[in-house]
């Protein structure tokens, strides 16, 4: 830390912010400004406020504050990422920032909460500053407490909570959400970390709980819960305005006057500038910006000309600060009272030259001088510092912190003595991660894994067959109404499938994209397909077990266990690993250091780390002197994986090398001779690397990024590779047989699930072309210091649209990319895009696969419904990489007919914005396509006739079976994920059974509850679901009590082999399923005086008067279950 009350000038400061002076041009570089800012928050403890430029900055400095002072309290206030005057609503992620910074400030004026308010450091860029919010008086108003013992209505709760901006949901599942089931209210507060749920007891509040909104379960108790409003304006408000549709661009018509984030502070806050003459010359841009698009918006009429301005321009935002202290950090006309500039200086530059670094360091230590070194690397550094040995010749020692910075600092004080800060910046020349903000949590809840059956979807039923799904159905029988699942077959026969059995049907996927033939209910037809299918299955998962075993029997390199070095690595990846990353880079190095070739698929969507994965297995190669060869399907692909590899692993003496179209001939003859002496550790190529002439020393790992885009002969060679050396196959979408070996648990397989913790979800809009909506995607990316790709597919008219986009947007610098340019020409385009030189990228679909430039963060495709479904999936990867609110554009002609299926492919792109969407897209894309060539063109038949689902899971059964009959199979399938189809059991007993429409209503949501718990095969499982049921939707009224005794039932029946239960008169019939002719029923085990062997089974006494008949089936049941326990015995 820079110890500012040691410089001059810094007193006087002091006393400028007590007097509330404004300070201009103070003279402070960049990186010494949070030093300044928290030493003057430790002295006064006042809300402070700092302007800069972007939002990106904003957040950069929000990360770096709490590497000096993780304690110090602070906010992020957030830039909408809309025009002015665009109507446009604002992202969860900006919303819920900028309330929290407004709740954290509102609290000091809210009597109840003064003991709660901490006077925070808020970070914000000059757009935020500038948009007007609601004015303070209404958020106060807004604000309310609920406490254990009030009494409260619940109709007038759920009003007040619409006009203050929460939304109704059936499941409350991220911020500002609530939901209403009986005597039960559910609330997702804006400024807490999870939701709480409200128990009344009438219209007093009985509890108050929080719960993880994952789960849905509660978690614990609390007295009181604070909420205040879920928007920056107030829905209830903007009614009594007139307004209809109103979102945050409204914020100005609902609430007039200029309130902004200022209007909260209190007199005595400190408000730092950037620098500004820097800040007042962006505001003025979008300020010109603004008058742009209002101008448009009024000539289409989209707003009327007195519509009020949204914003505060630059005088007017000084107005509202003027009783504040100000200090500017910039470097303009000077006050020689406060000039820090001629005390604090950038620290030397040594570009990746460590040994001249740690001899600099050296020399200044020698001279008593204080040295700190912040970095990713750190020990690394360290080592090379404790090798040069030096003793007792220097007078003071280096500090050796591990972090990462910005930029350093040379600090000479009045005494003489010299400070030094260096960071990965000067040592390497790296420059500091995007930051990763906070993404706000939308929770996938426990039944998300249960895809929506809709009306009329293809289903296939396990036992009757291929149909259409019409819904559920609630039928009276025998005098009691249940509900069904209905499905309907041919002649328009319809199948009533009881709840319980709702695991019996799944969604039906055709291998070509053609609709099934359907079955026909009372025949042999469907039983005999199965058995056919059933028949191939069994040929295909012996295969498939025999060429895993050998390849399991192949002698490969066993590995080491990590190096020091290895673990130097993986601590310099500046963030954190994801569960699911974590668990895929073990799984990884377990199969690298087992004495067998490693044939690992890692499946993991766009941007979810995967190349870091690969990383460490690279060095870990290395470490143990293999070479390793990385293949990936473009050459800018190969650039940037390069320059990853080359950046994290400058420390070590490990040599990385390209080869590809970008090199010259002459630069390819040095590398493959390089490869071939084993002077050249990893080298990362396209299938340049697969030529003849490439010959390598020692190959040790061979890392395959998307496989599916790579011709038949390349994959041919991988096969071969895959029983010589350990290979690693990366891959972004699944295709049809990497689904299938995932499900089959024949190939190891790990996938990375979780998304970063900054991702956030992208803006996705589907339309026919338009030049304004066009030229304001870009100006709004260009405008907040961003870049866009622009995607047109085709060579011969891409230099036409760079023409169009320039006079479209003269602003915006432009450059060109596709496959047929000259090496050298794409090269520099694509340098100096990812040096942020050009704003925007005009290319083909060379950059669909894993390019990753944090700062592009829109992208435009022209004619998208020319491309595949996983090409626009791909391509929108591309974009939401740095933690800022991304947006994708896929436009189509409209002097031309959509055909059906780009329509259709353009209508799940735009469904599936949700991080994590890979799979559903893969999924939707084998609905449209067909499941492909799952397993050759000889299964084709099959994979037809029951649907990709069904057949799966036979062949994931006929699997098991195999390992079951072989010992020597059996071993390698323990702690597989196999989806065994389990014998059918009914359950059909004279009780109501089912959810009631009152307890859950929504439809699709009782539905897959059914699904949830048809699919339960434990008795823990049925309590804690019913524990569940309890907590989310309030005590269990008998009908749903019925269905968890029934699904109880079902269980013990399947476990003691009985195949049905019914009743029959005065009895009850437990029936088993067909016995083989050598079984002598008479010696079934007995289960009670009044029960009786029957032909096919046990008839039970029944009188239905009164539950007793209950308890009577399931102890007998449980007798059963023990009786034949012992007969195995």
């Amino acid at each position: 830390m820079i110890d500012f009350g040691k410089l001059n000038g810094f007193n006087q400061l002091l006393e400028a912010i007590e007097e509330q002076q404004h300070v201009r041009s103070i003279g402070l570089m960049r990186s010494a400004h949070l030093q300044l800012l928290i030493s003057i928050y430790r002295k006064f403890r006042k809300p402070i406020l700092y302007i800069v430029n972007h939002s990106n900055e904003a957040r950069s400095n929000l990360d770096n504050v709490a590497f000096w002072d993780s304690s110090l309290p602070k906010k992020f206030f957030a830039e909408p990422a809309p025009l002015f005057y665009e109507r446009s609503g604002w992202d969860d992620s900006t919303r819920i920032a900028r309330l929290k910074t407004l709740i954290s400030l509102a609290l000091h004026f809210t009597p109840d909460q003064k003991r709660a308010a901490v006077n925070p450091v808020i970070f914000s860029s000059v757009k935020a500053l500038m948009t007007k919010t609601i004015p303070r008086r209404d958020f106060l108003m807004a604000c309310h407490q609920i406490k254990v013992e009030e009494k409260w209505s619940i109709n007038t709760l759920q009003h007040k909570w619409l006009d203050i901006g929460y939304e109704y949901a059936e499941i409350v599942v991220k911020a500002g959400q609530f939901s209403h089931r009986g005597g039960i209210l559910d609330i997702w507060p804006i400024q807490e970390e999870f939701p709480v749920r409200i128990d009344f007891l009438g219209d007093k509040v009985d509890t108050i709980r929080i719960f993880n909104p994952a789960t849905q379960r509660s978690i614990e108790q609390c007295k009181s819960i604070f909420i205040s409003p879920a928007r920056e304006y107030l829905p209830g408000k903007s009614q009594k305005a007139g307004a209809e549709k109103f979102n945050e661009s409204d914020i100005s018509v609902i609430h007039r006057g200029q309130a902004n984030l200022a209007d909260y502070l209190p007199r005595d806050a400190i408000i730092f500038f950037s620098n500004a003459e820097t800040l007042k010359n962006i505001a003025d841009e979008l300020e010109k910006s603004a008058l742009e698009v209002r101008e448009e918006n009024i000539a289409a009429a989209i707003i009327p000309r007195d519509f009020p301005q949204p914003y505060l321009s630059w005088s007017e935002l000084l107005d509202t600060i003027q009783s504040k202290a100000t200090i500017d950090f910039g470097f303009g006309v000077q006050d020689s009272a406060f000039d820090f500039s001629r005390a604090i200086s950038p620290s030397p530059r040594f570009g990746g030259k460590v040994d001249g670094f740690t001899t600099f360091i050296m020399q200044e230590c020698r001279t008593a001088k204080k040295v700190e070194v912040v970095s990713r690397q750190v020990k690394r550094i360290k080592e090379l510092w404790d090798n040069l040995q030096v003793g007792d010749s220097c007078r003071s020692k280096p500090v050796f912190l591990e972090g990462s910075l910005d930029a350093g600092w040379k600090v000479q004080y009045p005494d003489g003595s010299i400070e030094y800060l260096f960071t990965d910046n000067e040592i390497f020349g790296w420059q500091h991660p995007k930051p990763r903000h906070r993404q706000y949590l939308t929770a996938i809840t426990p039944e998300t894994q249960y895809a929506d059956l809709q009306i009329d979807d293809w289903v296939v039923h396990f036992d009757y067959g291929i149909g259409r799904f019409k819904g559920l159905v609630r039928r009276p029988l025998d005098g009691v109404e249940r509900e069904y699942l209905c499905v309907e077959y041919r002649d328009e026969d319809q199948l009533f499938v009881p709840i319980h059995q709702a695991d019996r049907l799944g969604l039906y996927i055709s291998p070509d994209g053609r609709p099934p033939k359907i079955s026909r209910l009372g025949t042999q037809e469907w039983k005999n397909t199965k058995f056919r299918v059933r028949g191939a299955v069994r040929v295909v998962a012996g295969e498939l077990l025999e060429l895993y075993a050998k390849r399991r029997l192949v002698e490969g390199f066993a590995f080491s266990t990590d190096t020091d070095w290895q673990g130097e690595l993986e601590i310099s990846f500046p963030y954190e690993e994801t569960v699911d990353q974590a668990r895929a880079i073990e799984d990884v190095k377990h199969d690298m250091e087992v004495p067998r070739p490693m044939d690992r698929l890692l499946c993991g969507d766009v941007g979810y780390g995967k190349t870091e994965v690969a990383l460490r297995a690279a060095f870990k190669a290395v470490m143990d002197g293999k070479q390793v060869a990385m293949l990936v399907p473009t050459t800018i692909l190969a650039q940037q994986h390069f320059d990853t590899f080359l950046q994290r692993l400058v420390p070590f003496p490990v040599k990385v090398e390209m080869l590809s179209r970008f090199r010259s001939h002459p630069e390819q003859m040095g590398i493959i001779l390089g490869l071939k002496t084993g002077d050249i550790d990893i080298v990362i190529g396209t299938h340049r690397l697969l030529q003849a002439d490439v010959q390598f020393k020692d190959l040790g790992l061979l890392i395959v990024d998307e496989e599916q885009r790579f011709g038949v002969m390349h994959k041919e060679y991988f096969k071969k590779m895959r029983t010589e050396i350990d290979v690693l196959t990366l891959t972004a979408t699944p295709i049809p047989r990497t689904l299938y070996m995932a499900l089959s648990g024949v190939r190891d397989i790990s996938a990375i699930n979780t998304p970063p913790s900054d991702r956030l979800s992208i803006n996705t809009y589907v339309s026919g072309y338009d030049s304004q909506i066009v030229r304001k995607a870009i100006m709004r990316e260009v405008d907040r210091s961003g870049q866009v790709f622009f995607v047109h597919n085709r060579v011969r008219t891409i230099y036409a649209i760079a023409d169009h986009l320039r006079r479209l947007v003269p602003e915006a610098r432009l450059a060109i990319a596709h496959g047929q340019m000259r090496e050298k020409e794409l090269a520099v385009n694509m340098r100096k895009f990812t040096r942020g030189e050009i704003d925007v990228l005009l290319a083909t679909s060379i950059i669909e696969s894993g390019l990753d430039i944090p700062n592009a963060n829109t992208l435009i495709v022209d004619r998208s419904d020319a491309l595949g479904l996983s090409q626009l999936y791909q391509l929108r990867g591309r974009v939401g990489r740095g933690g800022q609110r991304a947006y994708a554009y896929f436009f189509y002609s409209t002097q031309k007919k959509l055909t059906p299926e780009g329509r259709q492919r353009l209508e799940v792109i735009a469904e599936n914005t949700q991080l994590g969407a890979g799979y559903s897209i893969a999924m939707r894309d084998m609905e449209m396509r067909g499941a492909g060539d799952l397993l050759g063109t000889q299964q084709h038949g099959f994979v037809a006739a029951v649907g990709f689902h069904l057949y799966t899971r036979l062949l994931a059964q006929a699997i098991k079976e195999f390992r079951f009959k072989n010992e020597g199979f059996e071993s390698f399938g323990k702690g597989l994920p196999f989806d065994e189809i389990r014998p059918l059991v009914s359950v059909d007993l004279p009780i109501a059974v089912g959810i009631p429409l009152d307890y859950v209503k929504d439809h699709r949501l009782r539905l897959k509850l059914y699904r949830r718990l048809a699919n339960i095969h434990k008795e823990v499982g049925l309590e804690t679901m019913c524990e569940e049921f309890k907590d989310r939707f309030g005590d269990i009224p008998e009908e749903l009590g019925n269905l968890f005794w029934q699904l109880r039932i079902k269980l013990l029946a399947k476990e003691a082999g009985i195949s049905s239960i019914n009743s029959e008169r005065d009895k009850l019939v437990l029936r088993f399923p067909p016995l083989p002719e050598n079984v002598n029923r008479r010696k079934l085990p007995d289960i009670g005086d009044n029960n009786r062997i029957g032909k096919n089974g046990y008839w039970l006494s029944f009188g239905p008067k009164n539950d007793q008949w209950k308890k009577d089936l399931e102890s007998s049941l449980v007798l059963l279950i023990e009786r034949l326990r012992k007969h195995k015995e």
